[in-house]
């Protein structure tokens, strides 16, 4: 985590983010400023688009970091603004909005418009909010209110406050003073050190599957702790099947053996059902009482696929009664179920799947410290839905708590 310190609509902000963090994630989750819109995440469809040092930015792919010193300006920070209180007027004048999902960043683009172009005609205004995507108002009311600002203000005698006679990327005035910040935080820290790392150093040596190419999207890091001694937690991560029987939704397919598995998971998201199709290989290190599994997975149906490691590490606790646990999961998720994959939420979702994973295991082990035969048949599949209802109903009686502190 790298702590930067921003102008975020008039008032400073200070806040710890990773180097990966996007600016409209840190907007949205951590000042819960949600009038900044998340559409396609790619940079094209303009929905996110808000002000840093003045100038248009795509906030869903900018770095959070970069912003280290700059002034970003949100929808919400144009409340007072002259030339956005007349365009918002003029687009409710000129049904320039019907779902309302793409207005912010409209806003912000023909705010710009308007500062920079005030001779523009209806072929300029069209260019130049060409990176602006509407899927409802066929664009007709929102150049027309364009338009109008432009004669009102023509009209006046304003002429174009923004000529942007500079070049540069938007915060560009900061590089210098950040790069150096930047460049150190992007850097591995000596003192980052955790318990779950030293299951990588621990692997040395040892024949493990190739790591995927590319780095992980999301990395969740949790801990738990049962009721038994450290030899029979890690004689059970030894056995593949146990340990897969303990997966909300997962199920077999095929003979595992000690260090390869073949697995299906069954997944349901609303009206999306998932069947994962992967397998897995798992390397351990006793003398560290750690280990790495990584796999792959993929859904014919929906076409989603997940790629990833798991990293373990067994601690004593309790003077060797019981054993803590540590997890680090790392992965890559694509297609329609990555959309799940970006929120903070899924965190709360991990932390749940965590829990009933630790129960089962806990109920496998019995309370002799040896495992039990169980009768019961698996979950049929990992509801994620109701996981992320119940994270979300946490999340809003959180919310109203801290409104109540204030």
């Amino acid at each position: 985590m790298k702590p930067i310190t921003l102008t975020v609509n008039g008032r400073p902000v200070t806040a710890n983010v990773e180097p990966r963090t996007h600016l409209a994630d840190l907007l949205r989750e951590t000042l819960n400023l949600t009038g900044t819109h998340l559409g396609c995440e790619h940079g094209v469809c303009g929905a996110c688009t808000l002000l840093v040092d003045g100038t248009p930015v795509r906030s869903c792919i900018t770095f959070a970091i970069a912003c280290e010193g700059a002034s970003v300006t949100t929808v919400e920070g144009l409340d007072d603004d002259e030339i956005a209180s007349a365009l918002r007027a003029a687009f409710s004048r000129e049904h320039g909005l019907q779902c309302g999902y793409c207005t912010p960043g409209m806003l912000v683009s023909a705010r710009d418009t308007v500062m920079r172009l005030p001779d523009a005609d209806e072929r300029g205004i069209r260019v130049a909010m060409a990176g602006n995507l509407c899927r409802c108002t066929g664009y007709v009311g929102i150049v027309r209110a364009i338009q109008s600002v432009l004669a009102e203000r023509k009209a006046k005698g304003i002429s174009a406050l923004n000529p942007q006679t500079a070049l540069g990327p938007a915060g560009s005035g900061h590089a210098r003073a950040a790069s150096a910040a930047v460049a150190a935080a992007l850097q591995p820290r000596a003192d980052a050190a955790k318990p779950v790392a030293a299951a990588g150093r621990a692997m040395a040596g040892k024949s493990a599957p190739a790591p995927d190419a590319g780095q992980p999207q999301t990395t969740l890091r949790e801990s738990f702790t049962v009721d038994h001694p450290r030899e029979a937690v890690w004689a059970f991560f030894g056995r593949l099947a146990d340990v897969t029987a303990c997966l909300p939704g997962a199920s077999l397919r095929g003979v595992p053996t000690d260090d390869h598995v073949e697995t299906g998971l069954r997944v349901k998201v609303g009206p999306i059902v998932a069947e994962f199709d992967g397998m897995a290989d798992a390397v351990r290190a006793p003398s560290g009482y750690s280990g790495v599994v990584r796999g792959s997975a993929q859904d014919a149906r929906s076409r989603s696929a997940t790629r990833g490691e798991i990293r373990y590490v067994l601690l004593e606790e309790r003077n060797g009664a019981a054993t803590r646990v540590d997890i680090e999961v790392a992965f890559t998720l694509t297609g329609p179920l990555a959309q799940f994959s970006r929120s903070n939420l899924l965190r709360d979702i991990a932390r749940r799947m965590t829990q009933a994973f630790a129960r089962n295991l806990q109920t496998r082990l019995g309370g002799s410290g040896t495992p039990t035969q169980i009768t019961a048949p698996p979950a049929a599949e990992l509801n994620a839905g109701s996981l992320f209802l119940s994270a979300l109903w946490d999340r809003i009686k959180a919310f109203v708590r801290a409104l109540l502190r204030r």
